[in-house]
């Protein structure tokens, strides 16, 4: 079992649309607002009129076909990347909807260009200032990127880029001609191949270490160089058949963080892959299974087939889980992934595994928003 939880991990006129972001099942909510499903980024199409002008191809997640949305986005989205980063066209990460791309100047552009909600005829763009790499550090390969509120436009919203390696550098966009990226050196090489989230309940930014024993915790206040750290204790592991574990024991491994802003939950997953050979023999990357554990505030983490009537959304972008009678056409207790290589959804009460080979050139989910025509 120890061996099992050790391992290490191996963005023409168009009709204006206002977004409104909000929980999903907030009092806020009212009846002239309309609420858009889960949706995952599939494609960029191009444009017949214009080399670096795409349109946006989405799935719904209560919907089984694709949907073209007539949306003009630059098509340097379409580089399909299996690694964020800095110096090549794409993306480098995507929370809340907004995505974040390098610029040549060292500079991290926010955008939201590629969520079909926002407005059709005038994207919203905001520059961060200049990365500053710390000594010994690199910012080039970025693991993900995390925000603190819905819009980077909000007073109080912190934007954080965690790189691989020890650098994890945050940044108020608000502070506008103040602003400034705070870039803290992480001690603990569990943490430096992990991804960060932000925890609405805590406040904070969390980080699993690798192999999920440890969650590592920080902010702008008293735990920016003094971390917060927390030992998880496994249970129910019982569970789990030795043959399962003898698959996972060959499986690359990743660990992910979600909270329900519905239920107060929070959730470790882990996600085992492997590698295998598509139709052109090219090398893929293909689920065998997810475990999730309930975490409790002491530390102790259950593992679970049952979610009860939320679903997980796992992508390169910040999970997060909604309830699925909020939308028909959802599955409850499921989790659904989206990754550079694949596209499907994990049944948790049977464990199977459904998923199919494709290629994203953003593979990020986005989470369900207020819009008002």
């Amino acid at each position: 079992m120890s061996l099992l939880l050790n391992q290490p991990s191996k963005l023409c006129l168009r009709k204006r649309v206002l977004v409104r972001s909000s929980p999903l099942g907030s009092d806020s909510f009212s009846s002239s607002l309309q609420q858009t499903p889960p949706r995952a980024i599939i494609s960029v199409s191009p444009c017949c009129y214009d080399d670096e002008i795409g349109n946006l191809n989405i799935k719904n997640a209560n919907e089984r076909s694709v949907t073209h949305v007539e949306k003009d986005v630059p098509t340097e989205f379409t580089c399909p990347l299996k690694y964020f980063r800095f110096g090549v066209l794409g993306t480098i990460g995507s929370s809340h909807g907004w995505v974040a791309t390098p610029l040549e100047d060292g500079r991290v552009r926010l955008q939201d260009d590629l969520n079909p909600a926002a407005s059709y005829t005038d994207p919203k763009h905001i520059s961060l200032p200049p990365l500053v790499t710390l000594p010994y550090c690199q910012t080039q390969l970025v693991t993900n990127m995390s925000m603190s509120s819905s819009s980077p436009e909000e007073e109080d919203c912190v934007v954080a880029i965690k790189f691989f390696g020890p650098q994890l550098s945050l940044c108020r966009p608000s502070a506008q001609s103040n602003s400034e990226w705070i870039n803290i050196r992480i001690a603990n090489p569990s943490f430096f191949s992990s991804r960060v989230m932000f925890s609405k309940r805590d406040g904070m930014f969390h980080i699993p270490g690798s192999g999920g024993h440890l969650i590592g915790s920080w902010d702008l206040g008293e735990h920016k160089d003094r971390p917060k750290i927390q030992m998880l204790r496994f249970h129910n592991l019982a569970e789990l058949t030795m043959s399962k574990l003898e698959i996972l024991h060959s499986c690359s491994t990743t660990e992910h963080l979600v909270e329900s802003q519905i239920t107060g939950e929070t959730f470790l997953i882990k996600w085992y892959r492997k590698t295998t050979r598509s139709f052109l023999d090219m090398p893929k990357m293909k689920t065998e299974a997810l475990l999730v554990f309930k975490l409790d505030e002491e530390g102790n983490a259950f593992y679970t087939e049952d979610i009860g009537d939320l679903v997980i959304f796992l992508s390169r972008a910040d999970p997060f889980c909604v309830p699925a009678s909020s939308f028909p056409g959802m599955y409850p207790n499921r989790v659904e992934i989206i990754d550079v290589d694949e596209l499907g959804s994990v049944n948790l009460a049977t464990g199977t595994v459904s998923t199919r080979n494709s290629t994203h050139m953003a593979p990020y989910y986005i989470p369900p928003q207020n819009i008002e025509h």
